[in-house]
């Protein structure tokens, strides 16, 4: 039986190997159609090319083991690793993105980001399997940051020219930091995160052209990045708070409803994103791949 999902938009074309339907917001297509657990080289093609334009990829319907999990991820790129979490037993390349109904640890991922931002080579894009969806809440939002830059007034495109955000993860994970397993405030994490690892430090652009589509897209989140290069911190400061408020405007936001046996397929170079809460006394469990080109 399908989804009730695949229908919610009325705008719908079908490829050579499946049904693409835009979600009608910000960003966002549902693949209807398509058996994820067997995608040959011509629908992998046509996939990179539906993330290129529409950014995020919803697939419903998929039930998959954790070996047809990775190979689907494949069809996006080569798996990466995830450098703080660790990753189920009997794989190196999926990780569970885990909530227990009775837990109170801090919601994980409730900030905007880009994953793994910090890094020198960023991943491409990441894939979540729903396992337990519980009956409320949990939705993901989803910031199309190609759009957040068109939007942008001229002036302020023009003070981007050039500059280069310095990003950084050491209030967020390891010693000392939000998610530290050791800390009080994470009692109960039933995340499986390190805490044992030296923070990681990379520079990216804030303004960056996306080497698939080629159109410009910010890649700035506050809570990863910590300045501007060659700038003072507080006029860095500054421009970051003035340019998060378009990047999360509501004009440029997608909510994604999540389904039992969902998978769904975001680009970090063209969007954020960020969870959220709501489903207090319910079990939550998905799981995770990296993708690296």
């Amino acid at each position: 039986m399908s989804s009730p999902f695949a229908r919610r938009s009325a705008v719908r074309y079908r490829s050579p190997m499946a049904v693409i339907t835009p979600t009608g917001h910000a960003c966002g297509a549902v693949v209807s159609d398509l058996d994820a657990r067997a995608i040959n080289d011509a629908e992998a093609a046509e996939l990179r090319s539906a993330l290129d334009e529409h950014h995020v990829l919803v697939f419903p319907d998929q039930r998959m083991s954790n070996d047809e999990l990775e190979r689907f991820s494949e069809a996006f790129g080569r798996l990466g690793t995830d450098p703080w979490f660790i990753p189920i037993e009997g794989s190196d390349h999926i990780a569970e993105i885990r909530r227990d109904a009775d837990e109170e640890a801090p919601l994980f991922g409730e900030g905007w980001h880009s994953d793994w931002s910090f890094l020198d080579s960023p991943p491409v894009a990441t894939c979540l399997l729903g396992l337990t969806i519980p009956p409320v809440g949990g939705d993901t939002l989803f910031a199309n940051q190609h759009l957040a830059y068109d939007r942008l007034p001229d002036d302020l495109k023009s003070r981007l020219e050039g500059l280069v955000a310095k990003h950084s993860d050491r209030f967020i994970y390891g010693k000392g930091s939000m998610h530290d397993p050791a800390s009080d405030e994470t009692a109960g994490q039933t995340m499986a995160i390190r805490g044992d690892r030296d923070p990681y430090d990379g520079q990216h652009p804030l303004v960056r052209i996306h080497e698939g589509n080629g159109r410009p897209a910010l890649f700035s989140t506050l809570g990863y990045v910590q300045g501007v290069v060659d700038m003072e911190d507080d006029e860095a400061r500054s421009l970051l708070r003035e340019i998060h408020e378009h990047q999360i405007d509501d004009a440029v936001i997608y909510r994604h409803r999540w389904e039992p046996d969902m998978a769904v397929v975001w680009d970090n170079r063209s969007v954020l994103h960020r969870a959220t809460g709501g489903y207090e006394g319910h079990d939550r469990l998905l799981r995770r791949t990296t993708i690296v080109r």
